[in-house]
């Protein structure tokens, strides 16, 4: 096979080709007299990217070199061409100029080119045009702009789009101009391209998708699993059944496995060319930030070689010193055989990211904010209470209503699962109120994990886990903090679900052996809230349920398409780390089913869970009615009032909520001024029908899905959407490692019971009960592996673009729809103001608490354009895209 496949004469050339020469004849000698437009390209050079890809740059130029440079073509907006089915008339090809001589820097940046097309008044104005890459390798192509397009002016492009060589198409790749229509408006010479575009995207639901593939398409959880390796590899499918349903995930198209058809075969492990159409990768910036942190949570690689750095007591801490140590010294990998043996295993553009952008050694952690100010308040009451209110799960809380609480599951499948807490175990405690009292005024509160770990926990405890279903009752107190009455343990009858479960009730103390059992119950209760948070308010809540309206936007919704461009920006990056979690993460012996306690169980159980989902519960006001943490109250923005005033997540929420609102219905208003306009919008009532009856395809007989026939459906549905994709997701997602970071504060795994009396484990409790707590949570592997873990997806990106941002200040031509926007932004940066006051207000105990950690994860950040990223504990992303 030759090295070099082109004819000697091309070879003898190769000095003008370094020299900046270039031969190919300028179109603007062919011109004449006539009118040219003159336009800038952005783009990024795929060789820019890759810092080793030298053969592709050089290949780039060879093709340029060779007359096979890259094309673009205008198409008219105003004049069809009745010869070409009426699609906008064709300018005449124009080439990048200078592609050879222009200099690109190794480090990644755009590069500006420019472009001189001939004009026409058969073009008139350009509506889009034709792009073709003749070159080597793809680009990424950012934005065109012509000027001084006669009649009209400058014309702007945005296109964000990785172009392929022109042979990797089917098709011509079209760009539209910086306009939006709604369907029955786009302009007669651009229909046919609109809807050809929604087709190419649609791909024709066959075959293994490739990198330059652009399909987006639907398919089920069946890729988790890997029966080839045997049965303890495989995992039922998520989605398409009653009995698991799911929401579904981005199809890739790969050949099933040899044992089970049904189910997908799966990459390597270190591989990460999973699919996903190419503009919804990962930026290189991204990529990079990702990597740095990413290799630490490959468990499958670390355990092995972990084993043999533990100290005398393998897999153990020996005391709260020796987890301090994973802070204050850390665990040294940066030298010596036991690393060389790891990194063996690394592939070398992994390796390069292991020195991480905050300059700390491998496996040396960042204090975590929970002990920086002090290192035992996280054990208090009070502490345990308010992250509840202000930690990283403040989404499940309730209020009680009746008293003792009453299971919702089957009782003649489970049993009696109603709570044995009886007011004799905790109306001491209640500074004088009666339960009825405190019940009837809305001060008893809950915290519920017993229906959901119930009907799974039998098969979890047969694992390493062991643990229980817990309930935890809540007082509210006049300075407006919670306090613990009860804790509840539960586990499945020995003889059976149908006798019901068996329960043990503890109550707060302070001293002796009750004092350390007490803190045990908490453990417990926190290894329920940790693995629930995980699974449910952060996975599925956010991250798998929005990825249907990823898929039904750009399968259903033109480029051209207001609501398109409303929700494109809150869809950055939600399929590539999707993917990337189905790939180590959420699959079978990936990293959450060794750190977090369901284990093998995990999705099952969340697919359970899903049953229960209703999307229009997402909205915030709506959360907070069916929790009972609100009542009605038309005298607000946002049409409720607390019942705990001092409630960080919902008193912060609720403005962001209000400002999303208020920056939709403007949005919406404008494109939507009737709502005859939305049920005569063929793309939107496709997209609504397509992401009900199979992007939510489980869930396609409720009842309660939004009709979308008015603009107040389409304003709450957009608004809905936006929170879910860009607060919510912030509010579970960046407080990970500021309060998780630290184990022991949210374990999230037990492995012993509750010591009995008169055995040594009881007594081992009474005089040393803080080695009783470290051998119970989670053990030293399994920390490390957590913790790598949610410090990756802790960290904002380097180029992270926060709500109230948008990474091109022209993501829309309409000037209306851009005041809209700054107002939004506006409106974000004053609620950022008003969330350090309340922050700095002695108070509002709930705001900081005994850890003295402010609440800034709804702290939206708009402000921040330094784009530095890391761990900062505030910043709401617009999307879900960590």
């Amino acid at each position: 096979m030759k090295l070099f496949p082109y004819p000697f004469d091309v070879l003898q050339k190769i000095a003008e080709l370094v020299f900046g020469k270039n031969n190919k004849n300028n179109p603007e000698d062919k011109m004449g007299e006539s009118k040219k437009i003159k336009g800038t390209v952005i783009l990024m050079k795929k060789n820019v990217l890759d810092f080793n890809d030298l053969k592709a740059s050089f290949l780039d130029r060879v093709h340029e070199f060779l007359s096979k440079g890259v094309s673009l073509q205008l198409i008219s907006s105003v004049h069809a061409d009745h010869g070409n089915g009426l699609r906008g008339k064709l300018g005449k090809p124009a080439y990048l100029q200078k592609w050879i001589s222009t200099i690109t820097s190794l480090t990644a940046g755009d590069t500006a080119f420019s472009v001189t097309f001939e004009w026409d008044e058969e073009i008139g104005i350009p509506g889009a045009f034709i792009i073709r890459n003749h070159h080597h390798s793809q680009f990424y192509l950012k934005t065109v702009t012509l000027e001084d397009v006669p009649g009209h002016g400058r014309v702007h492009f945005v296109c964000n789009s990785w172009v392929y060589p022109a042979h990797r198409y089917k098709y011509d790749r079209v760009f539209f101009a910086n306009k939006t229509y709604l369907p029955r408006d786009t302009p007669e010479p651009l229909r046919q391209y609109r809807e050809e575009e929604l087709i190419h995207l649609r791909g024709n639901g066959s075959g293994t998708l490739q990198e330059w593939d652009r399909v987006y398409d639907y398919a089920y959880y069946n890729d988790l699993g890997c029966p080839d390796k045997g049965l303890d590899y495989a995992r039922p499918i998520l989605g398409g059944s009653r009995e698991y349903p799911y929401p579904r995930r981005g199809r890739t198209g790969r050949t099933p496995t040899k044992t089970d058809p049904n189910t997908e075969s799966r990459l390597p492990l270190l591989s990460l060319s999973i699919y996903v159409p190419r503009d919804e990768r990962f930026t290189h910036i991204k990529m990079s930030d990702f990597l740095a942190c990413a290799v630490k949570s490959l468990g499958q690689i670390l355990i092995p070689e972990l084993i043999t750095l533990c100290d005398k007591t393998p897999n153990e801490f020996d005391n709260f010193d020796d987890v301090m140590k994973l802070y204050e010294g850390g665990i040294n990998l940066l030298g010596g055989p036991k690393v060389a043996k790891i990194r063996d295993y690394i592939p070398w553009e992994m390796l390069k990211e292991l020195l991480r952008n905050d300059g700390q050694p491998f496996l040396k952690y960042p204090m975590p904010d929970v002990i920086k100010e002090d290192k035992i308040a996280w054990r208090t009451d009070e502490e345990f209470a308010r992250e509840m209110l202000a930690g990283v799960n403040p989404v499940v809380i309730r209020c009680l209503k009746e008293f003792p609480p009453v299971s919702k599951l089957d009782p003649k499948v489970y049993g009696n699962q109603n709570s044995f807490i009886t007011k004799d175990h905790i109306e001491k405690n209640m500074n004088g109120l009666t339960i009825d009292e405190a019940i009837k005024n809305s001060k008893m509160f809950i915290l519920d994990h017993h229906d959901t770990l119930i009907p799974y926990l039998r098969r979890i405890n047969t694992t390493a886990t062991k643990t229980y279903a817990t309930r935890t009752l809540l007082l509210l107190e006049e300075d407006g903090t919670l306090k613990p009455l009860a804790i509840e343990l539960s586990l499945p009858h020995p003889q059976g679900d149908k006798y019901g479960a068996t329960s043990q009730v503890f109550t707060p103390a302070e001293k002796g052996i009750e004092g350390s059992i007490w803190q045990l119950a908490k453990a417990y209760a926190s290894v329920n809230d940790s693995g629930y948070h995980q699974l449910i308010s952060h996975w599925l809540n956010t991250h798998a349920v929005i990825e249907p309206f990823v898929i039904a936007t750009n399968r259903q919704l033109s480029v051209l398409h207001p609501i398109h461009k409303l929700l494109q920006a809150h869809f950055r990056d939600t399929m590539n780390i999707n993917a990337l979690a189905r790939h180590i993460l959420i699959n079978a012996g990936g990293v959450l089913e060794n750190t977090v306690f369901p284990g093998k169980f995990s999705m099952a159980m969340s697919s359970v869970i899903y049953k229960n989902w209703v999307f229009t519960e997402q909205a915030l006001p709506a959360d907070l009615l069916k929790r009972g943490l609100a009542v009605p109250d038309l005298n607000t923005s946002h049409g409720i009032r607390l019942l705990i005033e001092d409630y960080p997540y919902a008193v912060d929420g609720l403005e962001i909520w209000t400002a999303i609102t208020t920056w939709v219905d403007e949005y919406c208003s404008f494109y939507y001024p009737t709502d005859d306009l939305i049920h005569s919008d063929s793309e939107l009532q496709s997209w609504w029908t397509e992401l009900r009856t199979v992007g939510h395809g489980d869930k396609k007989r409720e009842l309660w899905w939004p009709k979308m026939q008015t603009r107040a459906e389409l304003i709450q549905t957009c608004t809905t959407v936006i929170w879910v994709a860009s607060a919510l997701h912030a509010a579970v997602n960046f407080g990970q490692y500021p309060y998780a970071g630290y184990l022991p504060n949210r374990p999230t795994i037990s492995r012993r019971f509750m010591p009995e009396p008169g055995t040594k484990e009881y007594d081992e409790l009474e005089s040393n009960p803080n080695a009783v707590l470290l051998k119970t949570i989670t053990s030293q592997l399994q920390t490390l592996l957590g913790v790598s873990l949610i410090e990756l997806l802790s960290r904002h990106s380097s180029d992270e673009v926060y709500l109230g941002q948008r990474d091109l200040p022209e993501w829309t031509s309409d000037k209306e729809i851009l005041e809209a926007f700054k107002r939004f932004g506006d409106n974000l940066v004053e609620i950022e103001k008003r969330i350090l006051e309340r922050n700095n207000d002695k108070r509002l105990k709930n705001r900081v608490g005994p850890v003295k950690v402010p609440y800034t994860l709804l702290y939206p950040s708009t402000s921040d354009y330094t784009r530095a990223g890391g761990l900062t504990g505030r910043g709401i992303p617009n999307s879900v895209s960590i």
